[in-house]
């Protein structure tokens, strides 16, 4: 199969690293230096499971140049996905498979309005990465893990056909029961953490030590829960309880990817995140103070950082 990796950060320089290095055929879509760090000299991978180095099958800015593909993997910022969906478009044959892996509640609702359904299936990450310098990619914190599912959560031949794939370049994956719900879930955990994190400039462990910013994470989550919830999904009650769990295991200076970003003027996912939650309260008629704080008190850097200020 030839995979195609749009964005190659460190999620889709890590994931397409590893499918590269277990010897399968990839095409990695990368630009700047970036690109002239991998083409002149392999896609460096740092990581606690072992350091590789990888020599992928084409590096490309240029999607004119690239072949027909089985599998895309969309890795870019979630507010790039409706312009990585035009991009791929050439390189799609009828049966391609694309797959949305960063983080964000409606990155799947974004491909389709511009790919037909039968292209696209659901699927998250999990994963501490990011780009260490041009062609360096650092993985760190706990062991990498896709998780990918049909829309209408059939169980189908194409998702063993993706499964081998991951699992030759030897990373977790698992086949979903209920994409939608596992990828709420991820971006509750997410959005919960990545916004308070870059108002408070604190550590995930630092913000869950804290009784008073874990009492806010915790109503983050809460308001998360119930547009999830209104908008059809089949969260779980004790969702929330869980999601704290999670968050009270992680490493105690991890911080989000997000995060980052904001802290050191880039732009953001904020928009897809807290920004999201505003917005779709907005639209079903239920009020989120927490989020809405949170979102209101960043967005001034966000724009800052967009140029729009």
């Amino acid at each position: 199969m030839h995979t195609v990796i749009i964005g190659v950060g460190g999620v889709g320089g890590y994931f397409g690293g590893r499918i590269a290095n277990s010897g399968q055929k990839v095409t990695l879509i990368a630009r700047g230096k970036h690109l002239e760090a991998i083409q002149q000299n392999g896609l460096h991978v740092k990581s606690i499971d072992g350091d590789f180095v990888t020599h992928p099958f084409m590096v490309t800015n240029d999607i004119n140049q690239v072949e027909k593909a089985d599998l895309v993997l969309v890795c870019t910022k979630s507010w790039q996905v409706a312009q990585a969906a035009r991009l791929i478009k050439p390189i799609l044959k009828d049966d391609t498979v694309v797959i949305p892996l960063q983080n964000g509640a409606d990155n799947v609702d974004t491909l389709l309005a511009v790919l037909p359904t039968k292209h696209v299936i659901g699927g998250l990450c999990k994963i501490y990465s990011k780009i260490e310098a041009p062609g360096i990619i650092s993985h760190f914190g706990f062991p990498p893990e896709i998780v990918f599912g049909e829309l209408d959560r059939s169980k189908t031949n194409r998702l063993q056909k993706i499964k081998e794939v991951f699992d030759k370049a030897g990373f977790n994956n698992t086949i979903s029961e209920d994409i939608h719900v596992d990828i709420w879930s991820k971006f509750m955990f997410i959005a919960t953490v990545s916004g308070l994190g870059a108002l408070t400039r604190a550590t995930i462990g630092e913000m869950y030590q804290s009784p008073g910013t874990r009492a806010i994470l915790e109503q983050t989550a809460r308001e998360i829960h119930q547009i999830g919830s209104a908008k059809g999904v089949n969260l779980s009650k004790d969702l929330v309880d869980s999601i704290m769990t999670i968050i009270s295991k992680q490493p105690y200076d991890s911080t989000a990817s997000t995060q980052r970003d904001i802290i050191e003027g880039r732009p953001s996912e904020l928009d897809n995140f807290n920004g999201f939650i505003v917005k779709e309260g907005k639209k079903l008629g239920i009020e989120t103070p927490v989020n809405t704080f949170v979102y209101s008190c960043l967005q001034p850097m966000e724009a800052k950082a967009r140029g729009l200020s």
